[in-house]
């Protein structure tokens, strides 16, 4: 009997909905990019309804190419692009506002604010994440000083505060459910990665009702049924919810502690599963969920870069060096090698390992040799160098070594700097032949708690390509002294975390 899983991957820059057969095997993917709505004041946001059409749509765009028979979807598996917040009615579902970014640095004052109340190192030893407008309690607690909508709902408890994964669910199932999964709920500083709960001093200190937040629900959990807005003859169970990179660890199949897996996106997650109990970081590396499954927490050490895929982007539309990703690959191949300009992509502060808010991005290093090809390369090659500073801070944090690195995301078709982060890095890199990761994790699990798929045997269903590090240790050293070099240029304080 045939039997067909929906996987949903709602992220930055747009949503995908995939079809996968009983076997684990893609059929179809659609996709619609949404707007990103950018002020002066550099605030990122997006239109909650416009991401609510657009799920719809992918959704109905995959299931009538697939040409598949309707009957046969068994089950719903959503990932999503974390620390985004939305906030809306409850009784209507209509939005208070737009959805703040993940990327928005509009919560900086009152992280500072925070910090400056000596609260910074309590909220961090609970939810294992240092004090930053980056996490979602930033951008909630704006929301609640600023958006008087948000206020009178509260008051009267029907407003609903939450990351993506919530907001869909909750249209999703006709406002009948609103649920967030563990990996979305410890991503937004008022989770409590200890007791697995809402953690009321958090929340209390961000000013952020806890009944204004998600019921907590495991990533393998009941998230009631959808029919797609009628578009089903039927309702289906959505059985699998999971932050974006948590759901792409678990594609990848870094299921054992010591398993690495880099998330190459519009920002990357870099994601160490360590186990059945959270480590503790002391270089600026957060420790988080895996997800919780099978009634039991899995943890991770994780650090999150603002701008990777994002760098590729700003080279096509804004100093339009390039007309395409892929013209990024040629130009680097063509640089000279032996230029030392260095891109330190710091547009929005820099994230993991440094965590400062304030530093700006900057090109260091230039000389007359620096031209067009040079400074591509050397934006390319601002990925990798980002990567390998936290792959190396995680094997110390963890002392676990690392063998390999798996990744995925767009950028992994860059054989350039695919090859540059091997070398850099000095370990196998391992690109998987499937490109959608996030949504392939989120469909999995699904498909697992469904009873369509086994555990053991979907993760060996992807094939993966390998690329060996080639570059001589002398040269390695010296381009990781010059990185260091330039970083140290860009901070805030003169000096690195």
């Amino acid at each position: 009997m045939d039997r067909y899983i929906i996987g949903i991957d709602q992220s930055t820059q747009g949503t995908k909905a995939m079809v996968f057969d009983e076997n684990g095997r893609m059929l179809c993917r659609e996709d619609l990019r949404h707007r990103q709505i950018i002020n002066e004041a550099g605030w990122v946001e997006h239109d909650p309804e416009e991401i609510w059409k657009n799920t719809l749509q992918v959704v109905k765009n995959a299931v009538n190419r697939a040409d598949i028979n309707m009957d046969k979807i068994c089950a719903v598996g959503i990932s999503n692009q974390r620390e985004t917040v939305a906030a809306w009615n409850r009784v209507t579902g209509v939005p208070v506002c737009n959805a703040i970014v993940w990327q928005c640095a509009r919560g900086e004052q009152i992280a500072e604010r925070i910090i400056k109340s000596g609260a910074g190192e309590m909220i961090r030893e609970k939810t294992g994440l240092p004090l930053s407008p980056y996490f979602s309690a930033a951008k909630m607690a704006w929301i609640m000083e600023n958006v008087p909508e948000a206020k009178k709902l509260a008051a009267e408890g029907n407003l609903c505060l939450g990351t993506m994964d919530s907001y869909l669910v909750y249209r999703l199932t006709k406002g009948t459910r609103f649920q967030s999964d563990y990996s979305n709920s410890c991503r937004t500083q008022l989770f409590n990665i200890q007791t697995l709960s809402w953690d009321s001093d958090a929340a209390q200190i961000f000013g952020v009702p806890l009944q204004a937040l998600p019921q907590v629900t495991p990533s393998d959990g009941d998230y009631g049924t959808t029919d797609f807005d009628g578009f089903l003859p039927h309702t289906v169970p959505i059985c699998g919810v999971m932050g974006d990179s948590h759901a792409a660890l678990f594609g990848q199949g870094c299921l054992s502690p010591g398993m690495i897996k880099a998330t190459y996106g519009t920002g990357s997650s870099i994601m160490m599963n360590v186990g059945g109990q959270p480590v503790r970081s002391a270089h600026g590396v957060v420790s988080s969920l895996a997800w919780f499954m099978d009634g039991r927490a899995q943890y991770v050490l994780e650090g999150n870069i603002n701008y990777t895929g994002a760098v590729i982007s700003w080279l096509v539309d804004d100093l339009q060096l390039i007309h395409s990703p892929g013209e990024a690959t040629t130009l680097s191949q063509l640089a000279n090698q032996k230029d030392h300009a260095y891109v330190v992509p710091a547009f929005t502060g820099l994230g993991a390992p440094y965590w400062d808010a304030k530093a700006s991005a900057a090109i260091i290093g230039m000389t007359r040799t620096t031209g067009r090809n040079e400074i591509v390369k050397a934006a390319v090659e601002c990925i990798a160098y980002q990567i390998a500073d936290i792959v190396r801070l995680m094997e110390e944090d963890a002392g676990i070594p690392v063998r390999e690195l798996r990744v995925d995301g767009g950028p992994t078709g860059n054989p350039y700097l695919m090859q540059f982060q091997a070398d850099i890095l000095s370990k196998q890199v391992l690109v998987p032949d499937a490109e959608e990761l996030s949504g392939i994790g989120a469909a999995y699990c699904a498909g697992i708690a469904a009873g369509i798929y086994d555990r053991k045997e979907i993760s060996g269903r992807i094939h993966r390509s390998c690329y060996h590090p080639q570059m001589e240790e002398t040269l390695r050293k010296e381009k990781l002294i010059g990185w260091d070099r330039a970083v140290k240029m860009v901070l805030s304080g003169g000096k690195r975390t």
